[in-house]
């Protein structure tokens, strides 16, 4: 007998948001969705639509598949059933700093939670999820929506979510190349000035306290960074001038989307005249681009018909 079919929704995610490297994250309005039945035969059948279709394994190395591993094996059931169907359908722009593949992780575990039963927390799901992607930036807004704070404390991961007070939209401008994470990785250095970490505690800080408090006034400086966007501007022609052609229109701010080459600006009521500005400048350094223009998801992972 097979699990019943369970289809879910994950929504993208941005990760930083500039000076918050590996513990900010927000959850946007483009998704993946994810269909799950789960076989007890060793059967595994995967079909994929969308952003990826032609590049994402339809193996058992696919990591939707692994993450649904994980849960089975967390919660004894992995003996039960041994294979599934599963059926991915993305919106999601794959390798470009979107979260593509946390919302594939979060996909996996949360519709094999909702199929075994919900067996396990959210609390529970933020674990496995984080021991996969090794960080809960992305993953964090993915299970819970809107934006999220997260740490690791002796491997276990603490959220603290919230809505901002202020009201943007998120103008995502997508390069036409791949940034594989772990490229973007290797470019940062192993170790960081003193005054280079200040300042980024300080902009996290301030940041945090403007969204929370609703103060655009002290968003001015607040996503200024020195641990990760100098060192990864050089994999992304022209990225300093493309936050300061988002600032001349009166963005918020500006900052590279996780790990690239996504550039993100947050605008209130002029959001098609930024993303312009962001791709003329892109032009200038001969690369091309598409802009989507995005809400915050305060839902997070969920359960649909």
């Amino acid at each position: 007998m097979e699990a019943k079919t369970v289809k879910v929704r994950v929504p993208g995610t941005s990760a930083n948001l500039g000076p918050g490297f590996d513990t900010l994250g927000i959850a946007c309005s483009c998704y993946n969705e994810l269909e799950l039945t789960l076989f007890r035969d060793d059967r595994l059948e995967i079909e994929i639509y969308g952003e990826g279709a032609e590049k994402i394994p339809k193996t058992s190395r696919n990591i939707v598949w692994r993450s649904i591993q994980r849960v089975l094996r967390r919660v004894g059931c992995d003996d039960e059933y041994k294979g599934a169907r599963i059926v991915m359908n993305n919106q999601v722009p794959l390798s470009r700093g979107l979260g593509s593949s946390a919302t594939a992780i979060v996909g996996g575990i949360k519709a094999a939670n909702e199929a075994l039963g919900n067996p396990l927390k959210n609390r529970d799901l933020l674990k496995i999820a984080t021991d996969i992607e090794g960080h809960p930036d992305n993953v964090a807004p993915a299970i819970f929506g809107g934006m999220t704070i997260s740490t690791v404390r002796n491997g276990w991961p603490e959220t603290f979510r919230f809505i901002p007070k202020l009201r943007f939209r998120m103008v995502v401008v997508v390069p036409d190349f791949f940034l594989p994470t772990k490229a973007a990785r290797e470019v940062l250095p192993d170790k960081v000035d003193r005054a280079d970490a200040i300042l980024n505690i300080g902009s996290t800080a301030m940041m945090i306290a403007a969204f929370i408090k609703g103060s655009r006034r002290f968003l001015r400086n607040a996503f200024d960074d020195a641990l990760h966007q100098p060192y990864r501007a050089e994999l992304i022609p022209g990225m300093y001038d493309v936050f300061e052609a988002a600032r001349r229109e009166r963005a918020l701010g500006a900052f590279l989307s996780g790990a690239g080459p996504c550039l993100m600006a947050l605008a209130n009521g002029n959001e098609v005249k930024v993303a312009e500005a962001m791709q003329q400048v892109l032009k200038n350094n001969h690369v091309e681009s598409t802009y989507m223009i995005l809400d915050i998801d305060k839902q997070g992972a969920c359960v649909i018909e």
